[in-house]
């Protein structure tokens, strides 16, 4: 793992709380914003930061429900892919921001390919890590999950502080290793938890994690494909992917990824796409395959 770099928190209020994060480098200049996955947090580039150049200014967030942020208010579900966008124009418009670059991985790359499709002319540049667009899930499974969404949502906002679970560190961490199920190394789950859990107040040698578990029913109103291709058709900005091989992916799953992945080439200005050899999450585990190409495409 690479040394660490200086940072600082970072916080803005919104309606139902605040949006956290970690700002690297100067904050006299406008930022990269990067996108983290979903159920992930801003630590998720922290050791691709780290390789990056010290002048260079990025705040890296954690989605509203994810690491420091807050979570969405009782009785309100998520959706996703769309709070996310809301959540990016709330903060482009807090700094306002003109021809921003955006660096996403997995959802926050998803996130991040909307905005470039809704705002084009508000996008100078999009990294894409591991993932063309949004989440798309085969109709013929939509009503059936759809209905344990509905069914788990309510089961899970009945819990609270004195009824979640909660695990010593090691257990947490042999726990986000195993859900992962190879995508990470130990050491970057690590890593992650740092911003992923906290101290049981009634038992401070046992830990919570700090990620809303409403997340997990987060996937109602996900875009069909053809959605998704018509919005792809709408980003313009220069677009660098990154993709992981062999990255764990489904056949099906390679395929339309190859099928935004070609709109995209048509769409975009400045169309790059590279492969590094590693999982789902190589920005993390092997950082040193990731940051010469976000260097070269950012031409620092």
């Amino acid at each position: 793992m690479s040394n660490n770099r200086e940072f600082a928190e970072f916080q803005i209020d919104v309606p139902w709380g605040h949006i956290s994060g970690k700002w690297w480098g100067p904050k006299g200049k406008q930022a990269i914003l990067a996108l983290h996955g979903f159920q992930d947090n801003a630590g998720t580039f922290d050791e691709l930061i780290n390789l990056l150049p010290a002048n260079l200014s990025i705040l890296a967030i954690d989605f509203p429900g994810h690491g420091q942020s807050s979570h969405l208010p009782p009785g309100v579900a998520y959706y996703r892919y769309w709070d996310g966008l809301i959540h990016i124009r709330r903060i482009v418009q807090h700094f306002n921001w003109k021809k921003i670059t955006i660096l996403g991985h997995s959802m926050g790359a998803g996130i991040g390919f909307l905005y470039a499709s809704c705002y084009p002319d508000d996008v100078e540049a999009l990294i894409s890590l591991d993932a063309a667009g949004p989440r798309i899930d085969p109709p013929s499974t939509h009503a059936q999950s759809t209905h344990d969404y509905v069914e788990k949502f309510l089961k899970y906002e009945k819990l609270n502080e004195n009824n979640m679970p909660s695990y010593t560190y090691n257990e947490m961490i042999d726990l986000v290793e195993d859900a992962y199920a190879g995508s990470m190394t130990r050491e970057a789950c690590k890593i992650m938890m740092k911003r992923g859990m906290r101290r049981n107040p009634q038992n401070p040698n046992l830990y919570h994690f700090t990620r809303d578990v409403r997340l997990k029913v987060s996937n109602i109103g996900l875009p069909s494909i053809d959605v998704v291709l018509e919005f792809a058709k709408k980003v313009k900005c220069r677009y660098l992917n990154v993709k992981a091989v062999p990255g764990g992916k489904s056949a099906e799953k390679e395929k339309i990824y190859n099928e935004i992945m070609e709109v995209l080439r048509e769409s975009s200005r400045d169309f790059r796409c590279v492969e590094v050899e590693g999982a789902h999450h190589v920005h993390l585990n092997n950082a040193s395959l990731v940051a010469p190409h976000v260097m070269a495409f950012l031409a620092l």
